[in-house]
């Protein structure tokens, strides 16, 4: 996938973003974030404001990874097996795990104790001793796991589609109003909205490589509504624990975030390192 670098600073348009079915607000977002860079091998960094970039993870023979929600961890794929780096420490926690194909990423639960990935259309949980199937999906790429737990969601293989899959009761569900995609970046606390990256029919497919922006789109994963994002320039989004969403926006200097409640207002705008412009969103801490 080719990705053309659009300029500019953070713009609105009136509209609204969907509701949470969590409490509005928890506090101020803190800036905190996981950033990937490529260059010879994958460079996993945990950004906190005041601390600069710190290295989690160095990937020269891995193209599948996931950072976890609370910064610390990087699950990888890599010679068939399935690896968490907790710092200086590696653990293989699944093997027989298929390699070298970019989209099928591992997702973290929301608390960082498990780790979900895919054999076959067969989607696994492990915490590292035991592993279980909680269910059977078309949607095995780019898995992200809602807030609440409840809910995995990725697209096809073939980007014809997401699903979302309900790790209770093992039930997937293709997603109303996507035709095709190429990513699926996050979900909403109850899993009722999905942040996209929809495609025309003309549109390449990409190798599943991790984007380092793409245009969100945010759909009602029932009704198959599309929920305008009342940001210009935006370049991916993510949903909070509390259902706020943080909007990636495009900038000359430095990319920002757009933070918006529940009745779609801009309460907080936040400026990420210049270092990180070039480089793939992982994680909103």
């Amino acid at each position: 996938m080719k990705f053309v670098s659009v300029l500019g600073a953070v713009a609105l348009v009136v509209t609204a973003v969907p509701p949470a079915q969590a409490a509005e607000r928890t506090g101020p977002v803190s800036g905190a974030a996981v950033y990937a860079r490529y260059d010879d091998g994958y460079r996993i960094a945990h950004h906190r404001p005041g601390s600069g970039l710190k290295t989690l993870a160095e990937l020269k023979n891995s193209v599948q990874f996931a950072a976890s929600p609370d910064g610390r961890k990087v699950a990888y794929v890599a010679g068939g097996e399935l690896r968490v780096r907790d710092g200086g420490k590696v653990t293989t926690v699944a093997r027989r795990v298929q390699d070298g194909t970019p989209c099928l990423t591992p997702a973290w639960s929301p608390d960082s104790r498990r780790v979900a990935y895919v054999t076959g259309s067969k989607v696994r949980v492990t915490d590292g001793r035991t592993s279980k199937v909680v269910g059977k999906t078309r949607g095995v790429c780019h898995l992200t796991w809602s807030p609440d737990g409840r809910y995995l969601a990725g697209y096809a293989g073939t980007t014809d589609g997401v699903y979302r899959l309900d790790v209770k009761t093992g039930k997937s569900v293709r997603v109303k109003g996507v035709k095709l995609a190429n990513h699926v970046q996050s979900l909403s606390p109850g899993g009722r909205y999905v942040v996209v990256r929809t495609l025309g029919p003309d549109d390449p497919g990409g190798d599943g490589g991790w984007p380092v922006w793409f245009t969100p789109t945010v759909v009602d994963t029932v009704t198959g509504r599309r929920v305008p994002i009342p940001v210009k320039r935006a370049i991916g989004a993510f949903y909070l624990a509390d259902g706020r969403l943080v909007v990636r926006v495009r900038g000359q200097a430095a990319n920002t975030w757009a933070v918006l409640d529940r009745r779609g207002r801009v309460t907080e705008r936040l400026t990420e390192p210049s270092a990180a412009r070039e480089q793939s969103l992982l994680q909103v801490l």
